[in-house]
């Protein structure tokens, strides 16, 4: 097998999972629509992530990590890459690759009083200067995820039955039961059923947790704290929504992610705690 010379967006999920416990392709790619990262693409598509894009991505989350920053505030703390393409001609070929991180400006979080300044060690890192500038925010609305797959853990958009069962390790009879508990469920073209990214997570996850003597029937919990904390969020970004203008669209977007997110985080503390006599921690 040839050997890449860069890496997928699963290989760099893979990279930062340990560090960054939240981080999923899925925000990885939202992070792109908003214009905070701009991978190159091989000629299929494919994503490809080089050194520098994974440091400017793991700074831009150990912003949202540490310091609980809106993007809005580090998308201004990144340094334009056209700033840094000038500065980098002028530094000569010796300090091209090390450009000096632009000044961080004030916060600008609604309570500064709880949003800790970017420490100086935590400046930027330099975006490859062969990537354009970000565009204006009318350019960087929210846009679909595209069909191609970025690696094989996400090629599975439309996998028929057989196909899920032989890249999960499912049983026929545990598929069915998912399907039973409204776990997964496919689409019927042409006759045939196929099942999307999403299904296929389930059953993989699912299949993880079958070795537990897991079943089916015990994951009903997570789809209904799902459902209710789903219906939860529609109820803070639907004023937005009503609004019916783009910028109101594209912050609801964003607002959902931040919240899934901070929930996700909130979820893992509160079972931390639910289980520390169990676990002696």
């Amino acid at each position: 097998m040839t050997e890449r010379s860069y890496l997928s967006i699963g290989d760099v999920l893979n990279l930062l999972k340990d560090e960054f416990p939240d981080v999923t392709i899925s925000k990885i790619r939202f992070l792109e629509s908003q214009g905070l990262l701009d991978p190159e693409r091989t000629p299929s598509g494919y994503r490809k992530f080089y050194p520098p894009d994974v440091d400017r991505l793991r700074w831009i989350l150990l912003q949202q990590k540490e310091h609980f920053l809106p993007l809005k505030v580090i998308k201004d703390r990144l340094v334009p890459a056209s700033e840094e393409a000038a500065e980098a001609g002028a530094a000569g070929p010796d300090q091209a690759t090390t450009p000096e991180p632009a000044p961080a400006p004030a916060p600008v979080a609604p309570e500064p009083a709880t949003t800790p300044a970017t420490p100086a060690a935590l400046a930027p890192p330099a975006r490859p200067s062969r990537s354009p500038s970000l565009p204006p925010a009318a350019a960087r609305l929210p846009v679909p995820a595209p069909d191609r797959p970025d690696d094989p853990a996400e090629e599975a958009v439309s996998l028929t039955l057989e196909e899920l069962l032989a890249r999960t390790g499912l049983a026929a009879a545990e598929a069915r039961e998912l399907e039973r508990f409204g776990l997964i469920s496919g689409r019927s073209v042409a006759g045939t059923v196929y099942y999307d990214s999403d299904a296929t997570a389930v059953a993989h996850l699912a299949a993880e947790l079958s070795q537990f003597g897991v079943e089916a029937r015990h994951l009903r919990m997570y789809k209904t704290a799902a459902e209710r904390e789903a219906g939860f969020f529609e109820q803070i970004v639907t004023p937005l929504l009503k609004q019916r203008n783009p910028r109101s669209r594209q912050e609801a977007v964003e607002t959902v992610h931040n919240l899934s997110a901070l929930g996700e985080r909130l979820r893992r503390s509160l079972l931390r705690m639910a289980l520390r006599d169990l676990t002696g921690g």
